[in-house]
């Protein structure tokens, strides 16, 4: 990444991105956390996100917005900006000149490393978004009632000790791993392998445009919801609770509930959360480079 275009640049497009598809991610930590009852039929999308909205109003779908742009600056922000420093740093020029273009498994390294890195600094904001989204899900004696995220932030520290920033690391790293390698690594192979290419039906061939990007985001979006779907579960559920169950006893029990199609519930919001936040994030992120370069050289 230039050096003009700074760090955290990523971190507020996904920012942005999060604020358009936030009830679409309330909808899916609500059916991931919700307790389902032996034999009785799990509640769809449809279902949840109307008894959230008749339940308590417009607003609601909006519960949890500050712990998401928290989660946001901090996961994104590094796992985004660390992966574009990898970028660059593999495509120096070499010696006649001209840039090297990185091989596809350096890229898949540098998304796996960057993500990892981005779900350490992003446990404590995934905690809370996890708990206020599912808040109202919950028995009133069992809610944490968080204000915002900065209310949350020093009562889960105060409360719970500070080892409770850390709750359900090990999870979200592997979750975040997946996910930076599925959704930023999987859009630069889809970009780099769709570029120039022609579309039989329409004639269309593909250039480096909005096109290109909104369909390899898609692409993108579709794959990563199918990879992290499993961990994103069991990470919700071990994030949302204030036992010290771990991931596999919460697995073996879930298992023995609900059966395997337990490790995908949440799987159509997710994808419909993922697949337009894919597509905004990386034309929002697209944009304010541009921008910031067009500034930077005008100024």
């Amino acid at each position: 990444m230039p050096a003009s275009i700074p760090f955290w640049l990523g971190g507020v497009a996904a920012s942005m991105a999060s604020s358009c598809t936030h009830p679409l991610d309330l909808t899916k930590v609500r059916m991931q956390t919700m307790e389902v009852i032996p034999g009785s039929k799990p509640p769809n999308m449809f279902t949840v996100f109307r008894s959230t909205l008749s339940d308590s109003g417009v607003r609601s779908l909006y519960t949890g917005l500050s712990a998401s742009l928290l989660r946001q600056m901090s996961y994104s922000l590094v796992r985004l900006g660390t992966y574009e420093e990898f970028k660059s740093k593999l495509s120096i020029r070499s010696e006649d000149g001209k840039p090297r273009k990185p091989k596809t498994y350096e890229l898949l390294a540098a998304a796996c490393l960057a993500g990892a890195l981005g779900g350490i600094a992003g446990n404590p904001a995934d905690i809370l978004l996890v708990r206020m989204t599912s808040d109202l899900v919950k028995p009133p004696e069992q809610r944490y009632n968080y204000s915002n995220a900065i209310n949350g932030l020093i009562r889960l520290a105060t409360d719970e000790g500070p080892k409770a920033l850390a709750r359900g690391l090990g999870t979200n790293v592997v979750r975040a791993i997946l996910m930076n390698a599925s959704q930023v690594g999987s859009y630069d192979f889809f970009k780099t392998t769709l570029i120039n290419k022609t579309i039989p039906i329409l004639d269309y061939q593909l250039r480096d445009s909005l096109p290109l990007h909104a369909l390899a985001s898609v692409m993108a979006g579709t794959f990563a919801t199918t990879v992290c779907s499993p961990a994103d579960v069991i990470r919700s559920r071990l994030m949302s609770s204030s036992t010290n169950r771990g991931p596999l006893e919460i697995l073996k029990t879930s298992l023995r509930t609900e059966g395997v199609s337990f490790l995908f519930k949440g799987w159509t919001p997710a994808f419909i959360r993922l697949g337009p936040n894919t597509v905004l994030l990386f034309i929002f992120f697209e944009q304010l480079k541009q921008g910031w370069r067009t500034f930077h050289e005008t100024s």
